[in-house]
């Protein structure tokens, strides 16, 4: 016994140690799909083409795996990498494809992203769907009560409201923002605040003010080495150096902010740029060359246009097609909702039908064995009925037997009592008759003494024989 539970003991520790190892290793390659995607997401302004590799890897690794949330912020992360290399149509299929992984485990935070970064693919297409998808993930990020994704999001929609011209309403979501980041102490997003808030009130007219947070912006993301955002701030110096006609600030800004747009390959920002030159020179009255700036341009905005016109029709396409797989995927919900509960019913309903025929069931054998018990107990009042009545009619035979034996008992006791009455009236009859002798003296004394002596013996010896009858009747033939 005791070499038995030695052995099951063994066996549950191999296994305990088995199931850690699996866990184990289980944890291990999940975080190595966490790594691959946020070093995906790291190279997103430095190499978009490396976002989208790293995040295919780690996609590759979340589907063996199948881990769910690691596939869907690959997909995620992929979609941000199109984006930036100018993919819209690549770019909001891979979201689409994360949201639907989300939604299926229900992650509401990452859905919130998804939704960030929907609303950022469409903010140069269609301000209103921008602003639609932004709310949708300030609503979740707010009822979480992710300061980061709300701060970053009241950055974006003040970007939303600064196309649409409305720079008031912009700078305040930029204030907003810029409270939350110094509260997170995210220095890029504080870079990228200071930029935005400088935009605003260049559009103000505020030059002052513009140019100061500019040059504090671009000073700080040079000491970040953040490009992306210097070669911004410089298109946003260059046009304020324009405006106040402060042209060698602004073809020296220039020609910084192209060599950081080289650095980061980003075409969006050398068009920009070109059209910030044709600016400068036309400002300058070099019309020779802003024509060369103009003509460039005008090829540039004829394939933009198309290409944007194209982006906005494909991604209203996919989105048409997202809401239609939406729909089907709710009304499969809905049916396996139904189906779910009408499976439920039919089970409790089938439940109920068995514990009710089986309560039947038990009544009938509960019935047929008290039944059968009365049946057994009739039986045996039967029986006993019978024996009584054996017994009743034995007495009865007995009592008869008995009362004739006793008749003749009777008899012949009546007949010798009889018998002795008259044997022993006889010498009672004699003494009395010798009493009266003596009386009138007709008799000698001394012969009457020995007449009665006579008497008297032959009465005693007849009473000692009624005795011995009544008390051995065997000797006088009575118990015959």
């Amino acid at each position: 016994m005791n070499k038995l539970l030695v052995f099951l003991a063994w066996l549950i520790s191999c296994g305990s140690v088995y199931a850690s190892a699996s866990y184990g290793a289980l944890a291990q390659d999940t975080n190595a799909v966490i790594a691959l995607n946020k070093q995906a997401f790291e190279s997103r302004e430095r190499d978009p083409e490396e976002t989208i590799s790293e995040a295919q890897r780690a996609l590759d690794m979340a589907g063996k795996l199948d881990y769910t949330r690691g596939a869907g912020e690959s997909y995620r992360v992929m979609g941000i990498g199109y984006s930036y290399l100018n993919e819209a149509e690549k770019a909001i299929d891979n979201y689409m494809k994360a949201l639907t992984a989300f939604s299926k485990i229900n992650d509401l935070q990452s859905e919130a992203k998804v939704y960030n970064n929907i609303g950022n693919l469409y903010r140069d297409i269609d301000y209103e769907q921008s602003f639609v998808y932004l709310s949708k993930a300030l609503v979740i990020a707010q009822k979480l009560n992710d300061k980061d994704l709300i701060a970053k999001l009241y950055l974006n929609i003040g970007n939303i409201k600064y196309r649409q011209k409305s720079y008031n309403q912009a700078l305040g979501y930029y204030d907003k923002s810029n409270v939350l980041f110094k509260e997170l102490n995210d220095e890029k997003n504080l870079i990228k605040c200071l930029h935005n808030r400088g935009v605003i009130y260049f559009n103000l007219n505020k030059f002052d003010i513009a140019e100061k947070l500019l040059l504090e912006a671009n000073k700080q993301a040079k000491e970040k080495d953040l490009n992306e955002i210097v070669a911004s701030v410089n298109l946003t110096l260059a046009s304020l150096y324009v405006a106040q006609n402060k042209f060698m600030q602004a073809e020296d800004v220039v020609q910084e902010g192209i060599t950081y747009a080289d650095i980061i390959k980003d075409k969006k920002f050398a068009y920009d740029y070109q059209y910030t030159s044709y600016q400068l020179e036309y400002k300058r009255k070099n019309y020779e060359k802003a024509l060369h700036y103009l003509r460039d341009i005008y090829r540039q905005d004829s394939t933009v246009h198309k290409s944007n016109e194209s982006t906005k029709i494909n991604l209203l396409q996919k989105q048409f097609e997202q809401e239609a797989r939406q729909r089907q995927s709710d009304l499969l919900l809905q049916q396996r909702k139904y189906d779910r509960v009408r499976f439920v019913g039919v089970t409790t309903v089938a439940g109920l039908l068995l514990v009710v025929i089986a309560l039947l069931v038990g009544n009938v054998k509960r019935k047929a064995k008290t039944n059968a018990q009365l049946t057994d107990l009739n039986l045996e009042v039967s029986r006993q009925k019978d024996n009584l009545d054996r017994i009743n009619h034995h007495l009865e035979e007995i009592i008869d037997e008995r009362t004739k034996d006793l008749q003749v008992k009777n008899k012949k006791l009546s007949d010798y009592s009889s018998y002795l009455s008259h044997q022993i009236r006889g010498p009672i009859a004699t003494l009395k008759g010798l009493m009266n002798l003596e009386k009138e003296g007709l008799v000698d004394q001394h012969e009457c003494i020995d007449m009665m002596d006579k008497c008297v013996s032959e009465i005693d010896e007849k009473i000692i024989e009624m005795s011995d009858m009544l008390h051995n009747p065997a000797k006088t033939g009575i118990s015959s």
